[in-house]
């Protein structure tokens, strides 16, 4: 009987845990084991379009200045093509969730959560810029 995928995954987490627990007693581990991580994405944030460069830097300069403008803009990115981290969405479903990010953005504004909100979201598009050159460029990611 072969193990599965679950079994190998609990495998992996357990020789994480005893590596660790190896450096902590000052001793080290041949065993080399390697953990990944991926990030959950909600629905709001997952909609955010991977746009060209200078287009995000534009939507960080909108969002800094006035909270929400720049994820109304990406918001029109994604019915122009812009791929989006939920691909089984519709494109007018993840436009409206863009729309409904920046509304919330410039709804709560007036007690700094939005503009502070609006900001991050900016940074996030470019950082989603910067990954996608990187996948087209073949270059390997160390974000």
């Amino acid at each position: 009987m072969e193990p599965s995928h679950k079994d190998a995954e609990t495998a992996a987490a357990a020789a994480a845990v005893a590596a660790a627990a190896a450096a902590d007693r000052g001793t080290s581990s041949s065993s080399g084991v390697v953990v990944q991580v991926r990030e959950k994405k909600g629905p709001l944030r997952a909609a955010i379009p991977y746009m060209p460069f200078p287009v995000a830097v534009i939507c960080l300069f909108l969002n800094t200045f006035v909270p929400g403008l720049g994820t109304f803009v990406s918001a029109f990115t994604v019915l122009c093509g812009a791929r989006t981290d939920l691909p089984d969405r519709h494109v007018c479903c993840v436009f409206w969730l863009n729309i409904a990010a920046a509304l919330i953005q410039m709804l709560t504004a007036i007690v700094m959560v939005g503009w502070i909100m609006s900001i991050f979201w900016g940074m996030d598009m470019v950082i989603l810029a910067i990954s996608q050159g990187y996948k087209e460029q073949g270059i390997p990611q160390q974000l």
